[in-house]
């Protein structure tokens, strides 16, 4: 019968199509069901917290409904519980942050990728990473006793000539004799540069993984048509991981919107808000939350769950975008070249 259908179809039997076995090895079918588990796991970590927040908040939303997003005040004696000034406190200090830590991160990965020599680049490399490995409450104090008094003088410069633009303006006189220092203390600025601090780790990583993915054919071909070094980045290396740019600093905007012992540490909490930057006084969710949850009554504590949960959803969509980026980014989707 076998015979027959090779006579039919006109194949030798030294051309017949080896067999292949649908079903994998053991080793196979074990490792693919355990990460199978763990990643419906976290799946379901995530979905379980988010279920958690979204079921604590429901009191709150139904007592206060959209007057719980727009209202700045927080005085549960009086029954007035908002979330604006605190939001628009978060995004500011997470704006200061990635100001800060984009140029140093990208400079730094640059570097590191493309000039540093092997020697000094394993050196950098470990040293940045073990930037990512220092507790926050390390950074607030450095932040607090040494970074503080010596960036309020910077504050001012910021003040005295960039002052007409309303986000470095400060209420009060910046060329008085006896100036203020403390108007310009305990600020969005201070506490974003904190924060920026524990953004470079994240963010320098990325942007180097994916300086290092440039396809070398490329490099070489820019530097034989006499491209120079800083050419040759320009025109391949920078457009290449034009996707990883965006996406590390977009990772490193999602670590420093939830940071918080470091910001509660630097920031004088008020619940207003302001748009100066420079201006003593901010507060953020993440720092309402942990300055107010040991004394908050279950009313109060419904509140700070609600505002946990719209951090939450901030923070899952800024990183759910960000990996999307950097992953079309390491398939090279994102270059021109």
């Amino acid at each position: 019968m076998t015979d027959a259908r090779h006579r039919d179809t006109g194949d030798a039997p030294g051309d017949r199509p080896r067999a292949i076995r649908a079903a994998l090895p053991l080793g196979d079918r074990v490792f693919q069901g355990t990460a199978l588990g763990i990643g419906l796991l976290v799946l379901a970590i995530t979905g379980g917290i988010a279920l958690f927040l979204g079921l604590q908040a429901i009191p709150t939303l139904q007592r206060y409904g959209l007057r719980f997003f727009t209202q700045v005040e927080w005085q549960p004696e009086l029954d007035q519980l908002g979330v604006a000034a605190v939001l628009v406190g978060t995004i500011t200090v997470a704006l200061v942050a990635i100001a800060v830590s984009f140029p140093l991160s990208l400079l730094t990965a640059l570097y590191i990728s493309e000039y540093a020599p092997p020697r000094i680049k394993a050196v950098l490399v470990s040293l940045v990473d073990l930037m990512a490995a220092v507790p926050s409450i390390v950074y607030g104090i450095w932040g607090l006793l040494f970074l503080q008094p010596h960036a309020i003088y910077v504050a001012r410069w910021f003040h005295q000539n960039l002052g007409f633009i309303p986000i470095f303006g400060v209420d009060t006189d910046p060329d008085a004799a006896a100036w203020a220092q403390s108007r310009y203390t305990s600020s969005s600025f201070i506490a974003g540069i904190v924060v920026a601090m524990m953004v470079i780790p994240i963010a320098c990583a990325v942007m180097r993984e994916v300086f290092s993915q440039a396809p070398q054919g490329e490099r070489e071909a820019a530097l034989a048509l006499g491209a120079t070094r800083w050419g040759m980045i320009r025109s391949v290396v920078l457009p290449f991981g034009r996707g990883g740019i965006i996406g590390g600093t977009m990772l490193g905007l999602g670590r420093a919107l939830g940071e918080t012992i470091a910001v509660i540490l630097i920031i004088s909490p008020v619940f207003e808000i302001k748009w100066s930057i420079l201006q003593v006084g901010a507060n953020t969710t993440s720092a309402l939350i942990a300055g107010r949850f040991g004394e908050a009554n279950p009313a109060q504590l419904s509140a700070l769950l609600a505002a946990g949960l719209i951090l939450f959803l901030i923070t899952l969509l800024v990183n759910t975008v960000a990996a999307i980026v950097v992953n079309r980014s390491r398939s090279g989707a994102s270059t021109e070249i």
